[in-house]
């Protein structure tokens, strides 16, 4: 008997909570995830990915309320993060309580506020955000369809997330904005 969709997403959150990895669909690409607050589970999303640790990782959020516990929301910033009608990562200043490993030298961090059914279930039952980089080799082409994943991700995370959660549509990168410490906003890519 499979387990129902509530039972999966607590199976995940559960390896979560081990500081395991996953390869898992997101409201963009497939991605590499951990434990964000996790040093050490961080650092095997490092090495899985072959990743300099210098170049930072997303990390996704389950609403609005998560997001407040790591960085400063201003009702501005709420509301425009409401306004967004496609997957945006946000580069934050001034981070808190997560794993100093996903920060960046500059002490900003990219987060992005999932809509993705899927992902704002795992994130909800782990009760603490999670980190997502693309799942591809540090330097090669992002992977759009599962089938494009190389073998090596695929066999370096402990988790690999069932293909039938993959309900994006949108199959590329994110959007990214910056907030600097002043508050002004910056729109990379």
């Amino acid at each position: 008997m499979k387990p129902t969709i509530n039972k999966y997403i607590e199976l995940c959150a559960a390896h979560l909570a081990l500081g395991h990895t996953l390869l898992y669909p997101t409201d963009t690409v497939w991605g590499i995830g951990c434990d964000a607050t996790n040093a050490e589970a961080v650092e095997q999303v490092f090495a899985i990915k072959q990743r300099p640790a210098e170049k930072s990782l997303i990390v996704l959020v389950d609403s609005i309320e998560m997001l407040m516990q790591y960085v400063d929301v201003t009702p501005e910033i709420e509301n425009m993060l409401f306004s967004f009608t496609e997957p945006t990562t946000v580069i934050y200043p001034n981070p808190v309580r997560l794993a100093k490993n996903v920060i960046s030298e500059d002490n900003t961090v990219a987060i992005r506020y999932v809509k993705h059914p899927f992902c704002q279930q795992l994130i909800r039952s782990f009760g603490k955000p999670i980190v997502s980089t693309s799942a591809n080799i540090s330097g090669e082409k992002t992977p759009q369809l599962f089938e494009q994943i190389a073998p090596e991700i695929i066999e370096g995370v402990d988790v690999v997330v069932s293909r039938k959660y993959d309900t994006s549509t949108y199959k590329k990168p994110s959007r990214l904005i910056r907030i600097h410490a002043d508050k002004s906003i910056e729109y990379l890519r």
